[in-house]
């Protein structure tokens, strides 16, 4: 499967939702390393006195590992968004993608994200404002949505032929409301209504957690792609097993020297891209994800997570992959 964005190929049919908080750049970089064949930063607000922030600026950022580099924006004020757009282009962003699927509270409180859908009116005034951007920029635009704001009004399909009309080259929908969450049943038939109602790619999104589900979900929905959230944390394998389900073969779970050679890789990566003090807190959350289930995992996490030294948590983590017999 190829997707075309503008003048960029994507070779691949498995790809990395952005998801704020944890597809950084060394997350990325993992994902990439296990097959994933599109990543997506975080989100970066469009509000141009947030880009100077240290967490703007290293969302902002890219490595040689992202081969085609994607900036996600979030905003609701379309001179913002404008600008926004011409910024990301200048730090090396080659396709721009518009959040209109953040369920947060705080994101929708302020009237962002999966909020828009609400105005499609003003929906529009948006879309068209990024769609003349992003050609004035040379550069393709995105669009991540939810099915609707709540069950008595799904209008993705609305929406989806509103950003098609106005040059988005792609659209990736996640099957559940904003009202739903992350909790609520996905449902694809809105995916596959939108498929059906537009020329250009769309991706479907919402609880793909292995090749059998991203198998049911491409063949009920028709669309060109499946995009992981949730199931990558922890799991980045979970592009390559995929990929593979989809292909016909068959790719074994990892086995334990395997992840933890994955793990080592990642916060390798982690300390590279962030000062060592951010570092040895921000991995925590990865630990935790990844090493969730494994034998006597629990209190060897309750020792490294207490670590405050970058070499301290280290060798703690290697004290206990060592007593596993895995290093």
């Amino acid at each position: 499967m190829t997707i075309q964005l503008g003048p960029h190929r994507v070779d691949g049919n498995v790809f990395l939702a952005p998801m704020a908080g944890v597809t950084d750049v060394p997350f990325r970089q993992i994902c990439r390393m296990w097959g994933a064949a599109y990543v997506v930063g975080e989100m970066v607000a469009s509000q141009s006195h947030l880009w100077a922030s240290a967490k703007s600026q290293s969302r902002f950022r890219f490595e040689e590992s992202d081969s085609l580099r994607v900036t996600q924006l979030l905003g609701a004020d379309p001179d913002e968004l404008e600008k926004a757009v011409y910024f990301a282009v200048e730090q090396g962003a080659q396709v721009i993608d518009f959040n209109m699927g953040c369920p947060a509270k705080k994101v929708c409180s302020v009237a962002c994200g999966s909020a828009l859908m609400r105005d499609e009116a003003e929906a529009l005034v948006l879309l068209k404002r990024l769609g003349a951007a992003a050609r004035n920029a040379d550069v393709p635009v995105t669009l991540k949505c939810r099915t609707g704001w709540d069950e008595a009004h799904k209008n993705a399909v609305t929406i989806a032929k509103m950003a098609a009309d106005e040059g988005f080259a792609m659209i990736t929908v996640h099957g559940r409301t904003r009202e739903g969450g992350y909790i609520s049943p996905v449902e694809y038939r809105t995916i596959a209504d939108v498929v059906q109602a537009v020329s250009i790619p769309v991706v479907a999104n919402g609880d793909i957690i292995d090749g059998t589900r991203a198998r049911r979900v491409l063949d009920e929905t028709g669309a060109a792609a499946v995009m992981v959230g949730r199931g990558s944390m922890g799991k980045p394998w979970i592009f390559r097993q995929i990929a593979s389900h989809l292909a016909g073969e068959d790719y074994p779970i990892p086995d334990h020297r395997q992840r933890v050679e994955t793990i080592l890789a990642h916060r390798e990566a982690h300390f590279a891209f962030y000062e060592e003090d951010l570092a040895v807190r921000t991995f925590r959350k990865h630990l935790s994800w990844y090493l969730q289930g494994w034998p006597d995992a629990a209190p060897a996490l309750a020792v490294v997570l207490r670590e405050q030294t970058g070499e301290s948590q280290r060798q703690r983590l290697c004290d206990y992959f060592a007593a596993q017999g895995w290093i």
